[in-house]
Order: C-alpha cells, then sequence, then structure tokens
C-alpha cells in the first residue's frame, strides 16, 4: 500500500508527468507560461482542484449512477473552478487578470478528467488525493520550468524583478522577444519532452 501510494505521488512529478508523458494540459502549458508568478498560480490551483475533485469523486464513487458520472465529475470541477477563482480576485486581483479566462479553462482541463475517470473512480479517498497532489505538481513544474526560461530570457527579469544587470545591455546584450511568444513555450515544451524521453529511454515507442 505505501508504494502504491509513493508511486501515485512522485511518479506523475516526472517519470508519468501529465505534460511531457501523457500530453494532457498543453494548451494553458503555452498560455500562461510567458511570465514566472502567473505560471505557478496557474499550477498551484490545479493542483488544488485535481486533488479536491479527485477526493470529493473517490468518496461519491459508488453512489453515481454510471450514465451520469461525466456530469457529475464536470459539477465537482466546475464548482471548485469557481472557489478558486474567486478567491484569486480576491487575494491576487492581478494575477487573477493576468490568467483571464484561463483558470475558467481549468474546467476543461484534461489533466483533470483523465484522472478523475482513471484513477478517482477506482480507488479511495487518500490515494486518490495523493494522485491529485503528484499530477497537479507534475503539471506546475513544466509551468514554472517553460515561464522561468521564457521571463528570464525574453525580459531579462523574473517575478518582474530584473535578473539580466544593466552592463549586460550596455555591452549589446538584447531580450528575446521570440521568446514571450506562443510558439516558443511550444518550443520549449517539446525540448522538456525530448530531454524526458532521452533520460527515460525505457519510455520510448518501441
Amino acid at each position: 500500500m505505501a508504494n502504491k501510494n509513493n508511486e501515485a505521488l512522485k511518479q506523475p512529478v516526472w517519470l508519468n508527468n501529465p505534460v511531457v508523458v501523457q500530453i494532457l494540459g498543453i494548451c494553458s502549458a503555452l498560455a500562461v507560461t510567458s511570465q514566472l508568478k502567473p505560471a505557478i498560480v496557474m499550477g498551484l490551483s490545479v493542483t488544488v482542484i485535481v486533488a479536491m475533485s479527485n477526493v470529493i469523486i473517490s468518496l461519491l464513487r459508488n453512489t453515481i449512477p454510471n450514465r451520469i458520472r461525466i456530469i457529475v465529475q464536470l459539477v465537482v470541477v466546475a464548482a471548485l473552478v469557481t472557489i478558486v477563482s474567486e478567491i484569486l480576485k480576491a487575494f491576487a486581483y492581478d494575477v487573477s487578470v493576468q490568467l483571464s479566462v484561463y483558470i475558467g479553462l481549468i474546467i476543461t482541463n484534461c489533466i483533470l478528467m483523465g484522472r478523475l475517470e482513471a484513477f478517482a473512480m477506482q480507488n479511495g479517498p487518500w490515494e486518490s488525493f495523493l494522485d491529485g497532489i503528484g499530477n497537479g505538481l507534475g503539471y506546475a513544474f513544466i509551468l514554472i520550468v517553460v515561464a522561468f526560461v521564457r521571463e528570464l530570457f525574453g525580459s531579462g527579469k523574473l517575478f518582474g524583478f530584473q535578473v539580466v544587470p544593466q552592463w549586460c545591455y550596455d555591452h549589446g546584450y538584447l531580450n528575446n522577444g521570440f521568446m514571450i511568444m506562443a510558439p516558443m513555450a511550444l518550443i520549449l515544451v517539446g525540448c522538456v519532452i525530448w530531454i524526458h524521453r532521452s533520460i527515460n529511454k525505457d519510455l520510448q515507442e518501441k
């Protein structure tokens, strides 16, 4: 049981990462990673929502009629997304504005529905909670890596603070404007996938 719990928590962070292995949640990874702060908030929001929705669906799994299970899952996720959205508006309004509609679109995030259907409907609340945390952190990890590279080389900043010193600009250094465009996010995600497959050769297709 302990090994199963460890796998549910740790594997999605890297070995079975939902973005680079399962290729889920790509759209939001491209949209919110031009800066590090909104990427972290988005990653944490998804982590909380996946974990809590997993627990709720796991608790209800034996009482949900099979024919309406998707509807029930959507209702649970929509309720949690609404709560998180309102909390962000109340306590982190600027980030909420930056994330715009993408917080609401968490409802349609494939990672959530995939974990609810594939894991929470077949496992207990604690295991489902760990699975949600693991998949959420795996998603957040990729967002943070991509956002770090994009903000640093695209604007010379991290969290809005200047990191690249002025003398670099005085000697001809220029920020790479392509970094803050969506195509660069796709390229960086592709690079992470390539690195992941190179390290974990057993995941490569035969």
